[in-house]
């Protein structure tokens, strides 16, 4: 039996299609200002899917206004951070210029990269200096639910 998109069978609610952000990400003053830089694509966890981990996904499009958008913070569980440029032509041209900071070593990326941060490792401010064309980002915490604090607020400068 084959099932249109995730309509159906056993396993459909495993197929997420729809943006579902967790409740700590739907305040108005958030939204407009992740808005203002990215579009949010999917996000999974605990609470969307019971036993996944988290994982975000998002399209950079422009650089924020004002400073970084995530402040520094660590994790319990390990985090796989990731950025790709979208030039079919040359996928390693990340397409514009992210500074990741991981312990207050900052790291500026020019090329697509993934980054590893083992758990209790500070990391951040993430800033986007620069977007020439979209870039593709995605974080995933081995974590049911996001346990960081870099969208809590006051978290941004």
């Amino acid at each position: 039996m084959t099932y249109d998109n995730n309509n159906g069978g056993a396993y459909g609610k495993y197929f997420i299609q729809e943006l579902q952000e967790p409740e700590s990400l739907k305040t108005p003053e958030f939204r407009e200002m992740y808005r203002s830089f990215a579009n949010r694509i999917l996000w999974i966890d605990g609470n969307v899917v019971p036993g996944a981990f988290q994982m975000n996904t998002a399209w950079y499009i422009a650089a924020p206004e004002s400073g970084p958008f995530l402040m520094e913070h660590a994790h319990d569980h390990d985090e796989l951070i990731g950025f790709y440029g979208s030039n079919p032509d040359d996928p390693y041209d990340l397409g514009g210029v992210i500074e990741l900071s991981i312990n207050g070593e900052a790291h500026r990326l020019t090329r697509s990269t993934m980054v590893f941060v083992p758990g209790g490792t500070k990391h951040n401010p993430l800033r986007i200096l620069e977007v020439r064309r979209p870039i593709f980002h995605f974080s995933v915490v081995t974590n049911p639910e996001y346990d960081g604090g870099a969208y809590k607020s006051g978290n941004r400068v």
